[in-house]
């Protein structure tokens, strides 16, 4: 939580920064700042109202709108800036007053203001598809998702009611032009000639967007997957599984002899570790589970280069131990997992069926082909049919003979075995049972067991043994059920390879190698389950969202033409997120497809805008000359294009120097906040391409066949024959 907070606060610095550089006023700086504030609280208004607490992600849903809430009033502020400059330019370097000056600000406004609301809309529309997830990912991002939409929502109201006010009590004083800033010049000099080089080759920008967007299949191709990314929760669990057999004593022995191999690594502070199943009936853990919790020393003290994945490899090599798999997971990730799927690792194969001894074999052939596939660090089935059991058979012939009955003997040995309550004692309020029954180390030997004397009615003194046979036979150490069947595990952990790709793999190597008995079917769970059904969802609703996008850019362009233009150049934006991600080593994951669906909305804004500009500039260029031909229509757009400059940079230095501190910074949560804000910080490289480069050259040809068909046109009906 402070971590974010502290980046929030860093975005608030370096928005009044950016506005301060380009437009050189301090005052301007003021209202742009003065729209984060109002706009933040109406979100943490509206949360506390829906009953949504301020943690990690819900504040990570302001860290990343925070570039786009600014937006709006950035572009407006400069649009005001430029009408301020050409009245000045026409009335000899006068201020305007009074009524003019509030009428000239309302102009500034009216021209960007509805195309701005409609674009933070977007924005906002764009994150419906994360409030169709559920489960897991859905509690987890909805809190970032709401926020983001309240912010976003917010910052829509404020760009066009409260910043139009603001910018006419404080647009005042000494406003520099355009040119006059350096930073801004330079910018404008850089960009002319490459714009030049567009309107002169407009097809063949075209051809090297989409060539740049073929471009993208390089890093899909090699991309992982992953459900979440693993979080850094400060400790660890180990959670090795034992082969089922195992006695008390030697499980106490076990235990302590892992917990010394743990403790030997020097960054761990703690080991507290315990066998079996908790004090709890809700804890049904057989006594070959094991759990150690592991807590670390703080990170300044720890060897210069470690980090959590090492202490991992560096543990797993300190405990080994014959019949003990390792298996080293996030405390708080694994009771999750636990709770929703019964699987403690980040892979579960579930293999159902009817018999005990069949689901064994299947299991255990899964077993041997996951271990050899690549990326597998463990692999380990449970053995549903290697249990120990003391079976005890009496012969009631026998047990006649002496005069007793199959329940006396029975009775005997529940409280041998299992103890018989005999009385009760008393500390303070508290009672406790006294149970009489054998020592253990008699109860588990079958020796003890067959002496056991036993005195018949009539006096006769016998042993168990002459009126039983006893022997040790095999079964399940436990039951599992599911959908009706019976069911056992495979527990598969993974390294040095994505999730997506290993079950993959698996799923391919259990196909291939593993002949399933009939009446025997496999299910795949775990985190690779969460994953797949955040994808379903998903491919289900984008599409969707997609077309009420579409809707909206219609609803302010009134073209078919240019709403289809800007939807399909929103792939080009995303071009950046997948190469800076695959060059950052990250997965795709939940929390990356929630940044490529920020990433999408920002860059379906930015196309609003820039096609807002082209189309004022030519439809002035229409106003002062309607025959205007090729030549008025490249100077329109180099007037337009050219008036985007200042805001466009403004606009992407503003969302990168939000998004850096997050994409660089570290501390609790910083994983999963890096996932969102990489697919942002990349598309942000290509997205001012985009709408630059591409959106100029494509509405230039969009334009010219307009004229060429209104040109047809004309010389058809100038070609008819007159009536008499």
């Amino acid at each position: 939580m402070q971590n974010l907070w502290g980046k929030l606060l860093e975005e608030f610095l370096v928005v009044a920064l950016v506005c301060v550089l380009f437009l050189g006023h301090l005052r301007s700086a003021l209202v742009a700042v003065v729209t984060l504030p109002l706009g933040v609280l109406t979100a943490f208004i509206a949360l506390h109202l829906q009953g949504v607490s301020a943690n990690l992600m819900s504040l990570g849903g302001i860290a990343i709108a925070i570039g786009a809430m600014v937006d709006a009033a950035v572009v407006m502020i400069e649009n005001a800036h430029k009408h301020l400059e050409h009245w000045r330019d026409a009335h000899a370097g006068k201020e305007p007053q009074g009524a003019a000056r509030w009428s000239l600000i309302a102009d500034a406004a009216a021209e960007v203001g509805p195309a701005l609301f409609v674009s933070l809309l977007i924005i906002a529309l764009s994150f419906i598809p994360v409030f169709a997830l559920e489960g897991q990912e859905g509690k987890l991002f909805k809190p970032l998702a709401f926020t983001k939409t309240y912010a976003m929502a917010a910052a829509a109201g404020l760009a066009v009611t409260l910043v139009p006010v603001l910018m006419g009590y404080l647009l005042r004083g000494r406003i520099r032009a355009e040119h006059e800033n350096p930073l801004n010049r330079g910018l404008i000099a850089v960009y002319r000639p490459i714009l030049e080089a567009v309107l002169r080759y407009p097809k063949a920008t075209l051809v090297l967007a989409g060539l740049l967007m073929l471009t993208a299949l390089i890093p899909l191709s090699r991309l992982g997957s992953e459900f979440m990314p693993s979080m850094d929760e400060g400790s660890l669990l180990y959670m090795p599984t034992a082969l089922p057999g195992l006695s008390a004593g030697k499980a106490a022995q076990l235990l302590q002899l892992t917990d010394r191999m743990i403790k030997t690594v020097p960054e761990v502070d703690h080991v507290f570790g315990k066998a079996g199943r908790a004090d709890t009936a809700t804890d049904p853990a057989p006594m070959e589970m094991f759990e150690t919790a592991i807590s670390f020393k703080p990170k300044d003290q720890w060897r210069p280069g470690m980090t959590m994945d090492k202490l991992k490899v560096e543990l797993d090599k300190a405990v080994q131990v014959p019949g003990l798999t390792n298996l080293f997971v996030p405390p708080i990730r694994n009771r999750i997992d636990m709770l929703a799927t019964g699987i403690k690792s980040p892979i579960g194969i579930k293999v159902l069926g009817a018999h005990v001894d069949t689901l064994q074999a299947a299991a255990d052939q899964i077993e041997t082909v996951a271990r050899s596939v690549p990326g597998v660090s463990t692999a380990i089935a449970e053995r549903a049919a290697t249990g120990r059991y003391v079976d005890v058979h009496i012969r009631r012939a026998d047990a006649a003979r002496y005069g007793l009955t199959q329940q006396q003997v029975q009775e005997l040995m529940a409280t041998v075995v299992g103890g018989d309550p005999i009385g009760q004692t008393l500390e303070g309020r508290e009672r406790y049972p006294i149970v009489l029954r054998y020592p253990r180390a008699e109860r588990d030997s079958l020796a003890a067991l067959r002496a056991l004397p036993i005195v018949a009615a009539n006096g006769t003194q016998l042993t168990l043994a002459q009126v039983a046979d006893i022997r040790v036979v095999a079964g399940p150490p436990m039951l599992k059920s599911e959908n009706g069947q019976l069911a056992t595990y495979v527990y598969v952990d993974t390294a040095g390879r994505d999730l997506g790709a290993v079950v993959t793999d698996l799923q391919r190597a259990v196909a291939q190698q593993v002949k399933l008995p009939p009446g025997i079917t496999v299910a795949w769970s775990g985190q690779f389950e969460y994953l797949a059904q955040a994808m379903r969802r998903l491919t289900l609703v984008v599409p969707v969202v997609l077309l009420i996008v579409f809707v909206l850019i219609y609803a302010v362009f009134r073209r078919m033409s240019e709403a289809a233009l800007i939807i399909a150049s929103v792939p080009l934006a995303l071009v950046g997120g997948l190469w800076l991600i695959w060059l950052l080593g990250h997965a795709v994951s939940v929390a990356t497809l929630i940044g490529f669906i920020a990433l999408a909305g920002v860059a379906a804004e930015f196309g609003v805008v820039m096609m807002l500009y082209l189309r004022h500039a030519w439809d002035r260029q229409l106003a002062l000359d309607p025959r205007s031909g090729v030549a008025e229509l490249d100077d329109a757009i180099r007037e337009g294009a050219v008036q985007r400059v200042r805001p466009k940079a403004m606009t992407v230095a503003v969302i990168l120097a939000g998004l850096l501190p997050i994409l660089l910074g570290h501390g609790a949560g910083s994983e999963v906040m890096q996932r969102i804000a990489a697919p942002m910080v990349g598309g942000m490289l290509t997205a001012p391409l985009l709408s630059m480069l591409v959106l100029p050259a494509a509405f230039r040809l969009l334009v010219l066949r307009r004229l060429l068909v209104q040109a047809r046109r004309n010389v058809v009906s100038h070609s008819q024959p007159q009536g008499n």
